[in-house]
């Protein structure tokens, strides 16, 4: 009897090669190359050559718009720019609970008053689908599939084409003919490849559920991320009851759309004004400033604290929770090198509180105004917020959308802001300009608050 043929592939890109290497070759990972058994090749697939399709002119190429389906959740589709694209296929991931399945459900149950919609588990059973939707308010006209055979999945969606498909998860399905456990690389890639064919062929706009690694990848081979239109991913701390749902890659939309919910006992509810949420500061609190970002088309204040403690370390301590380590640490720099706030014998730690994470450069001004503040143990003035970005040279650079962002702190309350020059005003908001790291740090901290030295 001839003797299986195995071959080895990465679990981080998808490369396959005949041996065990320590290293991929492809992507540089160590330990990634996994063992899986070849799948043998198609009976005359050795015969003559195919004449296969000729190529078409691009300007010969014919297309329609198709309205977006809409989710039945306002936020999910805000991240998903409009709505969901008919045929499109959508991966979410997220950590374990964090509530995945319940906002797939939830969208469902929405899209099944007017369109068919399939759920595929291959987690849970149907009856205990059914008790999660009851808690939802009941599952309306949703139809339910408990199967975790590939082949048995794909040809029921072809069979009956609904217009919406749930798969929770993809790492649960396997094609017998691999002969490997589900989950792995090979049962990953070829699930992912099987539905990205229905889903083209039939027009079933589908959603993937992925399992996330413990740092936070989707699990199985990148070739996953690669393969789909959209990948959403569910962020959220377990000890809070909110939740933010961004989308990391989007071939028909943004991908700086931000969606805020809040778990509640009837499932996640939308946040309709986070900013009211995420940007009421401590008052009189030296360490506490409120920033205005932009994710998408969406302004949102955001408190970001400070603690600067002494330390005898060689090396003191940068540390920020919901910013970016690089980031952080050249904001302490140019701080103490340009601005005169020094901060080399100290421990510096950055959190944006309500666990938002927040990249955009605009937000720097308000990590350095933060740190100052609590370095000199003033409070920041009352009332005022700020954006703008820091230069290495110390000078605060312009920021877009700098009218939304001021529209935004007033309809909060804020009566000043502390802005990069150049700042176009808008409305009664007052503004206070600086051009300087120096001079934005002296205009917005209150000098007549408690000083401990």
């Amino acid at each position: 009897m001839a003797k299986a043929a195995i071959q080895h592939a990465c679990s981080e890109c998808g490369y396959t090669t005949g041996k065990w290497l320590g290293r991929c070759p492809a992507c540089g990972a160590w330990g990634s190359l996994v063992e899986e058994r070849a799948i043998a090749p198609a009976p005359g697939a050795r015969g003559g050559v195919a004449e296969g399709r000729p190529p078409l002119r691009l300007v010969e190429v014919e297309t329609s718009e198709s309205e977006r389906i809409p989710t039945g959740v306002a936020e999910l589709d805000r991240v998903l720019g409009g709505g969901l694209v008919p045929a499109s296929l959508v991966l979410v991931s997220g950590d374990p609970g964090i509530g995945k399945s319940t906002l797939l459900l939830m969208a469902l149950r929405a899209m099944s008053a007017e369109r068919t919609a399939v759920l595929v588990t291959g987690e849970e059973s149907a009856a205990q689908v059914k008790l999660r939707a009851d808690r939802l308010g009941g599952a309306a006209d949703v139809r339910i599939l408990a199967e975790t055979n590939l082949d048995e999945v794909c040809a029921s969606l072809e069979r009956k084409r609904p217009e919406v498909c749930v798969v929770d998860s993809v790492q649960t399905l396997y094609a017998p003919e691999l002969g490997s456990a589900p989950g792995s690389v090979a049962q990953v890639r070829e699930a992912a490849g099987r539905f990205l064919r229905v889903a083209k062929e039939q027009g079933i706009a589908t959603f993937l559920v992925g399992h996330v690694t413990k740092e936070g990848a989707v699990a199985g081979p990148r070739v996953l991320e690669h393969l789909v239109d959209c990948v959403l991913h569910f962020e959220g701390d377990r000890y809070r009851s909110h939740r933010v749902l961004r989308a990391v890659k989007n071939r028909f939309g943004s991908t700086n759309e931000l969606g805020v919910f809040e778990m509640t006992s009837a499932g996640l509810v939308a946040v309709d004004d986070p900013s009211e949420l995420f940007g009421r500061p401590d008052e009189e609190q030296p360490g506490s400033a409120v920033v205005c970002t932009i994710e998408g088309t969406r302004p949102l204040l955001l408190e970001v604290q400070a603690l600067v403690s002494p330390t005898d370390l060689a090396l003191p301590r940068r540390v920020g929770t919901g910013v970016d380590p690089k980031r952080l640490s050249m904001i302490v720099a140019v701080l103490g090198r340009h601005a005169g706030v020094a901060l080399g014998q100290a421990d510096v730690f950055v959190n944006v509180a309500g666990g938002v994470r927040v990249d955009e450069p605009g937000a720097d001004l308000g990590v350095a105004l933060a740190i100052a503040s609590a370095a000199r143990s003033l409070p920041v003035r009352h009332g005022v917020s700020c954006f703008g970005e820091v230069g290495l040279t110390g000078r605060l650079r312009l920021v877009s959308q700098a009218e939304r962002r001021l529209a935004e702190c007033a309809k909060l309350g804020f009566a000043e802001a502390l802005v990069p020059g150049g700042t176009e005003p808008h409305g009664r908001m007052r503004l206070t300009a600086a051009g300087t790291l120096r001079t934005a740090i002296t205009a917005g901290l209150d000098a007549s608050g408690p000083s401990e030295g």
